[in-house]
């Protein structure tokens, strides 16, 4: 007779396993959750060896969660929690993390989870019972927070190890899937619209295809092509999400002191803004609640104690925000491409073919005819697609066809020729949308164009000029974004160690020169969000603002009323700063009052327009400024200019011949060329190829290159005598500062770029 042992594990595992799927089938027995609750508490402690239990369900508004069953004898009233940081289920609710605590009463460590965390020990000291170690755990369907286990100490003592804290995931994955059917909980935020039968598994599927591709709203095409109310749509998303939709209400106006603290372009990039709220509670719209990080992010940018989260559309979202007050108009990408259109022009008529420049003639242009608007709209959706900085449109001489460019990586790329016939309607179509006068055609005009491309805001700066062969357009595509993280900005090992140093100091100013386009803006970000903690008050003036982070109050400045950096500069120093950043210094005012901000203890960034970092503290000499304050100011100035990259998918190594290297050396200079580590006799480079993912070109993005100036002792010396741009450029170079050109060398060698890519951005 054989005896088969069971491996003690194999056994213990088993065991669970069963003790699980009791738990499970007796869930599904009864309607409610509720009503076995009571008997499965002991099999439940049993199973994870605990002392006791709360399970909390979210209550029908999505406001709180409320506790559905709890251990122990004591009368307890049912209780209720807000979504917060400030208590362990709170927190988790509000995060969808799960935390295990090895001692509920260790202040330090629930504050390092978060720095509002604490532990209620109102329950223990009413009762006697003493709360030690925990784990609390999300009940979810998918991510739809439905709920919050507690698990509350470890029998016999001690703690919970990581396996209690899967078994306890496990659970509550259980409990969610009945939780899920008591609270008529959905799998997708359309799934009700499908189980009603306003749309079909295939429609969705295709909207949400065309959505993604489209960078589009989704609910905007149901409501556009399926003719599905917004009221329909909202009550689908409250089936999924399980907190209230709000619709908008013109009518209603958000908290604007709320809005004035936060960032609207922010807020529209992010997707959700503040109805009302004070530091109690923040009523919060948002698209998307089951999104942790941006809840987190929120209650990081907008304290309180307690949130409510409402459910919105996107479009709803950008029009509480204002968008919809400026009345945008919807880009929409024709199904024609660029060629077709152009063909569709050369066989319509246009209205005022005879029309002279300069002349007195006004007949009408039909700048709104179809083929015109879809063909704005397609070169400003293709300008998007393929990242370009501006679009020109150029009329030729002897009525040959106009030409259009793009600038795609900072140099222009011939895209199409527009017929002669139709350039004066593209421009007038243009000068419509970006509300410029169409009837003036003999002098400049500025102008902005806000639209919005696939639900989304964009805005271009538009600038028209009358040329001797008519009038031409020039747009600048203005994108927000993320901040770049400064270790991303490409800098040299030496230029990131020091700038990071600078920066670090309490106050004066530092600066970040160059030509227009050449990343300023982006470099000031990224130092910026080194800097942006908690303990700092930064304020920023720029135009416009293009890129957003929490943590900055940002003001776009308008000279036209006469809101200036100056203006804003003087206004930034009653609000008691840590940081300020004036986006440009234009005159001897703001310069002036940058740089004594600096010295009255403040951190001051800003750009000029110059082409080295020597240059620029000539330039500033040049406007008046003081030399003694601007030496005892001055920390630092960082010249940079942007270079295109080779294409990583198609860029080829090769051995450079004798002549290369050579060049290389020189640019670099031969004293100081051994510091690169390189051998020249086995030096590796790249070369452009061409491949469709760069459209055969063989360069696909920029990098920057940049020479960092650090105002030492001696430096400043030489400020306060006045000293020439040589003098001032050869005592950086002994103090460490690497050229633009040297900078660009070594970008060559790691195979980032050319030489001819250097030529065309730096001077020798």
């Amino acid at each position: 007779m054989t005896t088969h042992v069971v491996n003690p594990q194999l056994r213990e595992s088993l065991e669970y396993q069963s003790k699980l799927n009791d738990i499970y089938q007796r869930l599904q027995s009864v309607e409610r959750c509720e009503e076995i609750l009571w008997e499965l508490e002991q099999g439940i402690l049993d199973l994870l060896q605990a002392e006791r239990l709360t399970i909390y369900q979210r209550d029908r508004d999505g406001r709180e969660i409320v506790s559905r069953y709890r251990s122990g004898e004591e009368m307890v009233e049912e209780i209720r929690l807000p979504l917060s940081p400030t208590s362990l289920a709170g927190y988790v609710a509000m995060s969808h993390n799960a935390l295990k605590i090895d001692d509920a009463y260790d202040a330090a460590h629930l504050s390092a989870i978060h720095p509002q965390l604490s532990f209620d020990n109102s329950y223990d000291a009413t009762t006697g019972f003493l709360t030690q170690a925990m784990i609390v755990v999300p009940i979810k369907s998918k991510d739809t927070l439905l709920g919050v286990l507690q698990v509350i100490n470890k029998k016999g003592g001690g703690i919970f190890s990581d396996e209690d804290l899967t078994q306890v995931q496990e659970i509550s994955d259980l409990i969610g899937q009945k939780f899920c059917f008591d609270l008529k909980t959905t799998l997708s935020p359309f799934d009700h619209l499908i189980q009603e039968g306003r749309i079909t598994l295939e429609q969705l599927e295709e909207l949400e295809k065309r959505a993604h591709m489209e960078q589009s709203s989704i609910t905007r095409l149901m409501s556009r092509e399926l003719d599905i109310p917004t009221e329909e749509i909202g009550a689908s998303l409250e089936h999924f999400y399980q907190v209230p939709f709000f619709g908008y209400n013109a009518n209603l106006e958000p908290d604007q002191r709320l809005l004035e603290k936060l960032n609207t372009s922010y807020l529209a990039t992010n997707l959700w803004l503040p109805l009302a709220g004070n530091q109690e509670k923040a009523i919060i719209l948002i698209d998307d609640p089951n999104d942790a990080d941006r809840v987190m992010e929120i209650q990081h940018v907008l304290p309180a104690a307690k949130y409510e989260f409402l459910v919105g559309l996107k479009e709803d979202i950008l029009r509480y925000l204002g968008y919809e007050l400026e009345e945008e108009e919807e880009i929409e990408a024709p199904e024609a491409n660029l060629d077709d259109l152009i063909g569709q022009l050369q066989n319509e008529g246009v209205v005022g073919d005879d029309y002279e420049f300069g002349g007195t003639t006004t007949e009408l242009i039909d700048h709104n005819a179809s083929t015109i608007v879809q063909l704005v709209n397609r070169l400003i959706v293709d300008a998007v697609a393929l990242n370009a900085s501006d679009i020109h449109i150029e009329p030729s001489k002897d009525r040959a066809n106009a030409k259009c460019r793009m600038r795609v990586d900072g140099v222009c790329r011939d895209i199409l020729e527009i017929p002669a016939k139709n350039v004066r309607a593209v421009v007038a179509r243009i000068k419509v949308l970006s509300r410029l006068d169409i009837a003036e055609n003999r002098k400049p005009q500025d102008g902005k164009m806000a639209v919005k491309l696939r639900g989304l805001p964009l805005e271009l700066r538009v600038a028209t000029l009358p040329t001797v062969n008519g009038e031409s357009a020039v747009l600048r595509v203005l994108t927000a974004g993320e901040p770049l993280p400064i270790d991303k900005l490409n800098l040299s090992e030496l230029n990131y160690e020091r700038i990071n140093k600078l920066i670090s100091r309490p106050h004066g100013i530092f600066l970040v020169v160059g030509p227009t386009g050449s990343g300023k803006t982006t470099t000031l970000h990224a130092v910026l969000g080194v800097i942006n903690t908690p303990d700092r008050k930064i304020l920023t003036a720029e135009d416009p603002v293009e890129i957003t982070q929490p943590g900055l109050q940002q003001v776009q400045v308008a000279p036209k009323i006469g809101y200036d950096f100056g203006m804003a500069l003087r206004a930034f120093l009653r609000c008691d700063p840590d940081v300020i950043l004036i986006g440009e210094m234009r005159d001897y005012e703001t310069a002036h009052s940058g740089i004594q901000a600096s010295l009255t203890g403040h951190l001051v960034f800003s750009t000029l327009h110059t082409n080295s970092a020597p240059e620029t503290l000539t330039r500033l000499l040049d406007m008046g400024i003081d030399p003694l304050n601007f030496s005892d100011a001055l920390i630092g100035v960082l010249a940079q200019r942007l270079i295109r990259t080779l294409c990583s998918n198609c860029k080829q190594p090769y051995s450079p011949n004798a002549e290369e290297v050579e060049k290389l050396i020189r640019a670099y200079g031969e004293e100081k060329f051994s510091e690169l580590a390189v051998d020249p006799a086995n030096l590796q480079l790249c070369k452009p190829v061409g491949c469709e993912e760069c459209h055969n070109i063989g360069y696909r993005g920029r990098t920057g290159v940049h020479e960092l100036l650090e105002a030492t002792t001696e430096m400043k010396k030489l400020i306060v005598t006045t000293a020439k741009v040589g003098e001032i450029r050869d005592l950086a170079v002994s103090d460490g500062m690497r050229l633009l050109i040297q900078d660009g060398v070594m970008k060559i060698i790691k195979g980032e770029t050319d030489y001819k890519q250097l030529l065309r951005t730096t001077s020798q």
